[in-house]
């Protein structure tokens, strides 16, 4: 992994973090934060981040415009858990094992999704392609499966 990858993903986790723990409103203050962290990026760099993890600014419970994870969660999806046994990723593509004759259902599924970054999938019997914008984006889709599916690959 590059040195810039590293970086990325890094503040990627830092971005997330924040955005979980933090009631932040605006770019303007999530770039504070970040750089009260270390991190030294450009308000164009956090605005390509944001779509990328595909956090959305939205009313929290108590009606406080903020940002937030967006509602894809693959641990609410049933069928994800109950069919994905692995997920890699080479180059662009991450690759989704599944139980067999599940991959298409899983597939379907995620296309509904709507996944900020993801530009096509394929799905055979048991095994999903993901065709990803960048490397990176298929390293953080598979790091969030593994992590919410608990996933052992």
């Amino acid at each position: 992994m590059e040195k810039s990858d590293k970086m990325c993903e890094s503040r990627y986790d830092a971005i997330i973090k924040i955005v979980s723990e933090q009631k932040i409103s605006n770019q303007k203050i999530l770039l504070e934060r970040l750089k009260e962290l270390g991190y030294n990026a450009t308000q164009s760099t956090v605005s390509r981040d944001i779509k990328r993890l595909g956090i959305i600014k939205t009313s929290d419970d108590e009606g406080a415009v903020r940002y937030m994870t967006s509602s894809v969660n693959f641990t609410d999806q049933s069928i994800f858990a109950a069919a994905i046994k692995g997920a890699d990723y080479a180059g662009h593509t991450a690759v989704i094992k599944c139980r067999t004759g599940t991959a298409q259902a899983v597939c379907a599924m995620l296309d509904t999704m709507d996944y900020p970054d993801i530009v096509g999938t394929l799905a055979g019997d048991d095994t999903i392609f993901v065709l990803m914008r960048t490397e990176n984006d298929a390293r953080h889709l598979v790091k969030k499966f593994r992590k919410e599916l608990q996933l052992n690959d």
